[in-house]
């Protein structure tokens, strides 16, 4: 079983629950997907505090769920714990880094998992396991007791089969959680510039906001590919710097997969003056988006231009390129499967303002009823 590294038969009545195994639970090592970790982990003495709610609410934790190495990645493989078996088809990546978590939730082993995002890493999962998942507000979930990849664009969420099941997740997050609030009426249906979409992914995530009824316009938003640019740098030099003990230590470092020691090496080269300018082009990237969102309630695109590539298929693939944006951000955003041409499902993503994740459920739930993915599987 590669989907998790710890599997657990923890008392409770709950719901069940996978844990990405770079959070805290009590009892447990944690080893972030790592070799480098794990032969060196000790029980975590007290579980994270993002793991409270589902404690209170007498969660079944299933298992420390497995992940792309020290969640430095989106393919999801993982060459020391073995990689999650893709639902959809096995031939092909389950997307990272929450792969297990996503795995988890789409074999039925879980029906909450918890992810962390950093540059997607909650969503590329969910579009490639046909699953969805919602990547938090920079700053709502705490990140205590959470090994971390890029502490300034790190969060925290919840994945699920459907809808319904994201809510729920959120609600073990943050207890008082609730998406009681009205579904958007406007949408802005964002292309970025620069990028190539698969066809069939454009057309799956236009049908699907055509079905809904929602309101749709065009916004341009030209600081895209910028942003995409500034998140990459902060993110691999936040990681070099975060993973700093791993690469430092001989013994350690030959521990660490190959594709992870190189991005850890290449982050570690980023000079200050770069990271710094990234970091200066945030608050520009902010009010572009803020500024398109004032003239639509949420904004919509795909999660990933493609489809899950298969596992033989020769990289690198720009896996992020319409997720890490929304990190360097810090907005919220949701990714939901919907209907495409060729058997595998699209992904939408689901983009709004800081602290709107009841507004995205909301939405989000619209769409599914109308598009009819999650319901139609079974």
């Amino acid at each position: 079983m590669t989907t998790f590294i710890t599997r657990l038969t923890e008392s409770g009545t709950g719901v069940r629950l996978a844990v990405k195994d770079l959070i805290d639970v009590a009892g447990v090592p944690t080893t972030a997907g790592s070799r480098a970790l794990a032969e060196f982990a000790t029980a975590a003495s007290r579980d994270a505090p993002c793991l409270a709610g589902a404690r209170a609410a007498g969660a079944l934790i299933v298992g420390k769920a497995n992940l792309h190495e020290l969640a430095f990645g989106a393919s999801g493989v993982n060459p020391y714990f073995g990689t999650p078996v893709n639902p959809l088809d096995p031939r092909r990546v389950p997307g990272g880094s929450s792969s297990g978590s996503a795995v988890a939730v789409a074999d039925g082993d879980a029906e909450i998992a918890y992810g962390s995002d950093t540059g997607g890493s909650v969503r590329i999962p969910a579009a490639f396991c046909g699953i969805c998942g919602l990547k938090t507000t920079h700053g709502r979930i705490s990140l205590t007791g959470v090994w971390p990849l890029a502490p300034s664009m790190d969060t925290v969420g919840p994945m699920a089969r459907d809808i319904a099941g994201v809510a729920a997740g959120m609600a073990l997050l943050e207890p008082r959680f609730a998406a009681d609030t009205a579904a958007a009426a406007t949408a802005g249906r964002v292309r970025p510039a620069g990028f190539d979409v698969d066809p069939a992914i454009d057309a799956a995530v236009d049908a699907a906001l055509a079905a809904s009824g929602i309101a749709v316009t065009e916004p341009r938003l030209p600081g895209w590919a910028a942003a995409r640019e500034a998140a990459s740098a902060v993110i691999d030099a936040e990681a070099a710097r975060a993973d700093e003990a791993l690469t430092s230590d001989a013994e350690r470092r030959v521990l660490l997969g190959a594709d992870v020691r190189d991005r850890l090496a290449h982050g570690a080269t980023i000079t200050s003056g770069r990271l710094a300018r990234a970091r200066e082009f945030r608050p520009a990237w902010q009010a572009e988006l803020s500024a398109a969102l004032h003239r639509a309630e949420v904004l919509v695109l795909p999660a990933v231009p493609f489809f899950a590539p298969l596992l033989t298929e020769p990289g690198p693939h720009e896996f992020t390129v319409f997720t890490n944006p929304v990190n360097l951000a810090g907005f919220p955003a949701l990714a939901l499967p919907v209907p495409a041409a060729g058997g595998l499902p699209a992904s939408l993503q689901m983009i709004g303002p800081p602290g709107s994740e009841a507004l995205l459920l909301a939405t989000g739930a619209v769409i599914e009823a109308a598009a009819g993915y999650a319901t139609g599987r079974g």
